[in-house]
């Protein structure tokens, strides 16, 4: 599913050159549930953009799927992301003035779906999520757990083979993180999604079922463990 390979990435602040990642080779298996951990400035949600085609590799090759992103155009990427990857943040990013049902029909509106076809998956993946009854709601009248809800239903809207989850637990409380953790573990059991985390979380960690450990831009450990 992914592969990276010799992966570097540096960043240039001024006149100097952060490197960022430090030749990072992995793989991760289509279905896995799986965290890149590590503390602040170890790499992991550079190590994510640069899987999700939303950032750039200053060396080294990322496959997925077989296919090498690095030999892709722009409009190349945003059609790989446009069709195959979901992505779930820490701050929700849902549109306020949207409500569930219109914040989830976004990733569709950029896919060749019928009217029925469109009402019918939004409609299938918020009853997925436990969020059938609000569907009409704005975020401002969910919890965060709620907006979160919708954030994992919009990315899985479009049935894509991989979900990015950059820190998706930082801004809930422990009782509604592990909910949502739940959820996506359950969906992930369900839909055969693949899911990759960033996280120094270790809620996050205990239910990955594999855990990529970086620290300074390296991976220091990886293993497979039971989910919970």
């Amino acid at each position: 599913m992914v592969e990276t390979i010799d992966l570097f990435k540096d960043y240039k602040v001024g006149k100097v050159f952060f490197p960022a990642l430090r030749g990072i080779s992995t793989k991760i298996d289509d279905g896995e549930f799986t965290a890149i951990a590590g503390p602040s400035g170890s790499g992991k949600t550079t190590l994510l953009n640069i899987i999700g085609c939303l950032d750039t590799p200053t060396k080294g090759e990322v496959l997925l799927n077989g296919i090498n992103i690095n030999k892709l155009s722009s409009k190349e990427k945003a059609e790989l992301r446009k069709e195959r990857i979901g992505f779930v943040f820490q701050t929700f990013n849902l549109i306020p003035v949207l409500t569930a049902y219109e914040n989830v029909e976004i990733p569709l509106i950029l896919l060749d779906v019928s009217p029925e076809e469109k009402n019918n998956r939004i409609i299938a993946i918020l009853k997925e999520v436990g969020l059938s009854e609000f569907i009409h709601r704005r975020p401002n009248e969910m919890s965060g757990g709620q907006q979160q809800r919708v954030a994992v239903a919009r990315a899985l809207v479009k049935n894509p083979s991989m979900v990015l989850a950059d820190e998706p637990t930082a801004n809930l409380d422990s009782t509604t993180a592990k909910e949502i953790l739940a959820l996506m573990r359950e969906l992930n059991k369900k839909l055969k999604t693949t899911f990759i985390f960033s996280t120094h979380d270790q809620l996050v960690m205990d239910f990955a079922e594999r855990l990529i450990n970086l620290r300074d831009g390296k991976v220091v450990q990886e293993k497979k463990r039971g989910a919970r």
